[in-house]
């Protein structure tokens, strides 16, 4: 193998190597920055109304043959997460992360790194869940529909109230691998946002170029210099704007705007409730 073949596969390896810590965190507290222009955690955000026009006459939902990241369930999965008026299911959330995923896998290798990190957060809440739910078993209690991990904020109020979440140092608590889903999903959002968008100098950018801006605005916040090189290299391979028309069943910018515009306002009602409840208990820090 030649000086340039083992260049190659050093930038791979390193670039595998610091996405594999890309959701931990565990370069976070070492670097300090700060980024203009960039969505605050602090903040909700609405993402929906420069796009409305698009959204006035949704079109029908249907299974894309041969697909393998369907539209119809991630939106099946998003709207049912929402419930009362303040709370998120996690059952249906962990699904639309599922959807999410297969999203994400197809646009290559490497943010295929990223999808399957975020699957492992997804398990790590799954597995907590099942543990609770044996728990229950034992004790005699069979009812799964007031366990802890059920939604958002009994599992935030539940692990606060037998000490799991630790704010001054990492623990693998369901707060915090929430904490770290919820930063994706701004990131997905605003990428999806971005596709929909209909005007004529957002359609001239690639949809590398529109990942790289969501990634920059959101979860580029939270990693290091080093991380965020290696974002950039993975989003340099993601396809072009045909690429996501098929995976839609869809031809033109209008026709994906509708579904995407769709999407985006699901997942902001989402977002924007977990938001409130993490902040409501000082969350969107935690280490």
């Amino acid at each position: 193998m030649g000086v340039r073949g083992r260049a190659t596969l050093a930038v791979i390896f390193i670039a595998v190597f610091l996405f594999s810590r890309w959701l931990y965190g565990g370069w976070g507290h070492h670097w300090d920055y700060c980024l203009k222009d960039s969505i605050k955690d602090d903040e909700s955000v609405d993402l929906t109304a420069s796009n409305a026009s698009s959204q006035d006459s949704p079109p029908p939902l249907k299974v894309c043959p041969g697909q393998k990241f369907q539209m119809a369930y991630l939106l099946m999965h998003l709207q049912a997460a929402p419930v009362s008026t303040n709370d998120v299911l996690l059952k249906p959330y962990l699904a639309s992360w599922d959807e999410l995923i297969k999203f994400m896998d197809t646009l290559g290798p490497m943010v295929g790194i990223i999808s399957q990190e975020i699957e492992s957060k997804t398990s790590i809440i799954r597995e907590l869940a099942k543990r609770e739910e044996e728990k229950r078993k034992q004790h005699g209690q069979d009812s799964a529909s007031h366990g802890i991990y059920v939604s958002v904020r009994s599992m935030i109020v539940s692990e606060m109230e037998q000490g799991l979440v630790n704010f001054g140092q990492f623990t693998e608590s369901g707060c915090r691998t929430l904490l770290r889903l919820h930063r994706a999903l701004l990131w997905v959002q605003l990428f999806l946002h971005n596709l929909a968008d209909e005007k004529k100098e957002t359609m001239a950018r690639s949809p590398s170029e529109l990942c790289r801006e969501a990634y920059r605005l959101t979860l580029a916040q939270h990693h290091s210099w080093w991380v965020k090189k290696a974002a950039e290299l993975a989003f340099v391979a993601i396809p072009d704007r045909q690429f996501f028309y098929k995976m839609m069943c869809v031809r033109t910018q209008a026709e994906a705007a509708g579904l995407l515009n769709r999407a985006v306002k699901a997942i902001q009602n989402v977002y924007n409730r977990t938001q409130v409840a993490l902040k409501e208990h000082d969350m969107l820090a935690l280490p």
